[in-house]
């Protein structure tokens, strides 16, 4: 078969069941061949089959669909169609029906493509842009460590909506792209991925079904495949299109939403510090910020020195233990003195955050020893609302053992994990505080997969994992209308509407490649989230490297933020041990106080809601920056850029300078000089 469209022509070897040629522009771009499709069986006892088009016995042909049918080992009545229609681009969708009443049809891989290697492991290669924790571009496939996502669930699994953040990937060649988008205005469970295949890397859009026992499935939505330009932009731009017309639940323009507090335009800057130890792996002994009113007198300098609005935002404050979801309330110490502190804050026109810990359920405390919910979960039938495996037993949860927690994930599709999750949570969202991290833990604010026959669900992962978390934010929002909820990492695109403020963790990007701005350039008129305490940072520690990450933030329309260690002195980035080096802190704040200068005199018609543009580059030179794991070093820019439309239709370029001397950079032909530790606005 043969399929055309714009510039792109697919050959599909039916009878092999494979694609045999991919020709973008005239040139031949397939490297390898692999199977056409996958589809994954789940038995009820919890066992799996895996079928692609070679165990098919059959295989016919017709306008726009290729049949398979006759599966071996006992899938004799199993079909597997794909249809496929080429005008503007390839849409492809996929049916499978036939399915035997012990099986569940748990995910379809579809249309897979095996293209080149990449140009660090081949100089002939390409490079991919893939959305993953805010994005990242990759030149060597060997960095990025691949997880199957399987039961129970990590939270690094390269799966949407977590921390994939939207529904595509790309394949940048040095000519073209080809992009691959699954245009699903639904949002449902999705792994998105790239592995390597023979002498090429094949480019997997993994379709989780949601279905039941003996039930057909179809995919209601198109997989995309258009070609695209070869830098980042040109991919991203494609899905912003698509995401521009089919908006997800409960979201608007940051201009349009009204309930977004007047401080979200203020870009008040972040200082997130623990009331007790230093790091998550120490003794929880209160620290010198407790009481909490004993910060003050750290954050009054901060924001007389930067001038900025101050919102303190509390780690290790649960009087339960740090980081030992759901129940932390009430505060540690107390509610009088944590409410003391609230006010106090709030009289000086500053704000108050709280990190919490998403949609766990702790078992025991590594970091408190003497918290354990042992005797609860056996007298409060809480393994009724937590995550099954498919052997449809609620097993333990993997997410932060075992360093901070052992215990289970909660499901919050069953009836009695949301009558959990409210007992743990309402307190917090009746405090009165400004903004909670509420999904910490949960990247991209995502629920983890479950096989749970007896909740109200069906027993395989899908769409009904979105829908189910959007009503339980609505929930809280709805709860705590004047509160900020936000989740570890940006937020997944259907969930922004409910979690307008998150943990943006660019900088967990950078040993694996280049951190690049796909969520800002996608979803930045919708949504503004804040630099975060950078755990898991990897530039070695030795080097100050604050201000560049800082001025990155700065950048891209996020807001900015300290990690401060107990003795007020700045932590290069949460979970330091070693403070023999810590970041310059005159420098720093001075830098901060410049550039928020410059944001409220010049910068802000852009940074607050602008629209990220394609942009020429920015020639600043290059820094080399030593990593302690992934790479050894990153080469980065020596100044942070990026191009934005304002509402009235202007356009700029924002361009921010870390370093304490003035540096010269290049637009095209015109030669600028951005000032020493502040930014420069170029009007286009």
């Amino acid at each position: 078969m043969n399929i055309k469209a714009n510039n792109i022509e697919v050959t599909v070897d039916t009878e092999k069941g494979l694609i045999s040629s991919l020709l973008i522009n005239g040139k031949e771009r397939c490297a390898h061949t692999c199977p056409l499709f996958v589809v994954r069986l789940r038995h009820r006892d919890g066992s799996t089959v895996e079928l692609d088009p070679q165990k098919a016995k059959k295989s016919y042909t017709s306008t726009g669909k290729i049949t398979y049918c006759s599966f071996e080992k006992g899938f004799c009545d199993l079909t597997v169609e794909l249809y496929v229609s080429a005008k503007d681009n390839i849409e492809w969708q996929v049916m499978v029906c036939g399915v035997p009443c012990d099986y569940a049809v748990e995910w379809v891989e579809l249309a897979k493509i095996c293209l080149p290697r990449l140009i660090d492991n081949d100089k002939n290669g390409g490079r991919i842009i893939f959305p993953y924790d805010e994005g990242i571009l990759l030149t060597d496939e060997t960095l990025l460590p691949r997880y199957e996502p399987e039961f129970p669930m990590s939270g690094s699994y390269f799966i949407f909506p977590n921390k994939v953040c939207s529904q595509f990937i790309s394949y940048l060649f040095d000519d073209c792209g080809l992009y691959i988008g699954a245009h699903d205005s639904k949002r449902g469970f999705k792994g998105v991925d790239f592995y390597r295949c023979g002498d090429g890397i094949s480019m997997q859009m993994r379709l989780y079904t949601g279905a039941d026992f003996g039930k057909d499935y179809k995919s209601d939505f198109p997989v995309i495949w258009q070609i695209c330009g070869s830098n980042w932009q040109s991919a991203a731009e494609i899905y912003r299109r698509w995401f521009e017309k089919n908006l997800p639940h409960n979201l608007k323009a940051i201009r349009e939403n009204k309930v977004l507090p007047k401080w979200y335009e203020e870009s008040p800057l972040i200082v997130t510090y623990p009331v007790r130890g230093i790091h998550d792996m120490d003794i929880m002994e209160p620290n010198a910020l407790f009481p909490y009113t004993n910060a003050l007198p750290v954050l009054n300098k901060i924001k007389s020195a930067t001038g900025c609005r101050i919102m303190s935002l509390l780690m290790h404050w649960e009087g339960t233990a740090p980081w030992a979801p759901p129940y932390m309330w009430p505060p540690f110490g107390g509610v009088d003195v944590f409410n003391e502190f609230r006010d106090a804050l709030h009289k000086n026109g500053d704000l108050l955050g709280v990190y919490c810990s998403g949609l766990g359920y702790t078992l025991q405390s590594t970091l408190v020893d003497s918290y354990n919910c042992e005797e609860r979960i056996k007298n409060e039938n809480v393994l009724e609302g937590v995550c099954h495996s498919p052997e449809n037993k609620p097993e333990r949860g993997i997410t932060c053992t075992p360093y901070q927690r052992y215990g289970y994930d909660i499901c919050p599709a069953s009836k009695r994990g949301r009558e959990i999750l409210r007992e743990g949570y309402y307190p917090v969202l009746e405090s009165s505080v400004d903004y909670a991290q509420i999904l910490d833990q949960n990247h991209g604010g995502g629920q983890y997969m479950c096989f749970a026959r007896e909740h109200d669900h069906p027993p395989m992962p899908g769409e009904w994992m979105t829908s189910n978390l959007q009503n339980m934010l609505d929930e809280w929002n709805n709860k705590a209308p004047h509160m900020l909820f936000g989740c570890e990492s940006a937020a997944a695109e259907p969930f922004i509407g409910n979690l307008l403020m998150s943990d943006n963790r660019f900088e967990l990007n950078y040993p694996f490649g280049t951190p690049t701005p796909v969520y800002a350039y996608i979803y930045h008129e919708y949504v503004r989230n804040f630099m975060g305490n950078q755990c898991g940072c990897p530039f070695e520690p030795s080097v100050d490297t604050l201000r560049y990450r800082l001025a990155y933030s700065f950048s891209i329309g996020d807001i900015m933020t300290l990690v401060l260690a107990p003795n007020g002195n700045l932590m290069t980035h949460w979970g330091t041990h070693d403070f023999e080096h810590c970041p310059d802190m005159e420098k720093t704040l001075l830098f901060i106080k410049n550039v928020m200068s410059f944001y409220n005199r010049e910068g802000k018609k852009y940074l607050y809601c602008g629209k990220m543009k394609i942009a020429e580059e920015v020639e600043s030179g290059e820094i080399v920056i030593p990593l302690f794991r992934g790479r050894k070093e990153a080469a980065l820019p020596r100044l942070l850029s990026s191009m934005w439309e304002a509402e009235d239709g202007k356009t700029a370029y924002i361009v921010v300078n870390p370093e304490d001397e003035a540096v010269k950079f290049t637009i095209g032909d015109d030669t600028y000089t951005a000032p020493s530790l502040n930014a420069i606005l170029i009007v286009k």
